[in-house]
């Protein structure tokens, strides 16, 4: 069995009209939202094994603010194909991921997010919430019934949990 978490970033700033895309930190909300949701993390146990993160500064902001509800273990990437990717270039990121972990915690961007969830996910509690709005900060996890990650297929996964800022 595999875990996925798939986070959105926290909500970015758009008072710097002058900063590109890539560049935006999250914002005071956003900071908010994530701080619960690190919370959320200790709490539940949540505890992946690898990070790959965008390389989208509120991608990274967001995954500073909930580092130390992650095991000191976690191994982290952040990395550049992830910011903007959509549902299929992420599938084949996390076929990539050695067989030998577990669990794995991807924080990016809209749509590719929720795309790849809807596209792995074939049932579970959550799943018409999901296919309605992935909105910042919102966590989904999935499980997929397989031994290895090379093995992840569309409509394979069960949606265990799936949070918002709202639920938190």
């Amino acid at each position: 069995m595999k875990t996925i978490h798939l986070l959105r970033h926290a909500k970015s700033s758009w008072s710097d009209t002058e900063v590109a895309d890539h560049d935006r930190p999250v914002a005071p909300r956003g900071q908010r939202d994530a701080r619960r949701l690190a919370k959320h993390l200790r709490q539940h146990g949540i505890a992946p094994a690898l990070v790959l993160c965008s390389s989208a500064r509120r991608s990274r902001d967001t995954l500073a603010l909930i580092a130390r509800s992650l095991p000191r273990t976690t191994k982290i990437l952040v990395e550049d194909e992830l910011y903007a990717a959509p549902a299929d270039a992420l599938l084949q990121r996390l076929r990539r991921i050695p067989d030998v972990v577990p669990s794995t915690l991807l924080i990016g961007h809209n749509p590719g997010l929720q795309d790849l969830a809807l596209t792995l996910a074939g049932h579970g509690p959550g799943l018409e919430a999901l296919r309605e709005r992935f909105p910042t900060c919102a966590l989904v996890t999935v499980q997929i019934p397989a031994a290895t990650w090379r093995e992840l297929l569309p409509g394979s996964a069960e949606v265990i949990d799936y949070l918002t800022p709202r639920d938190r």
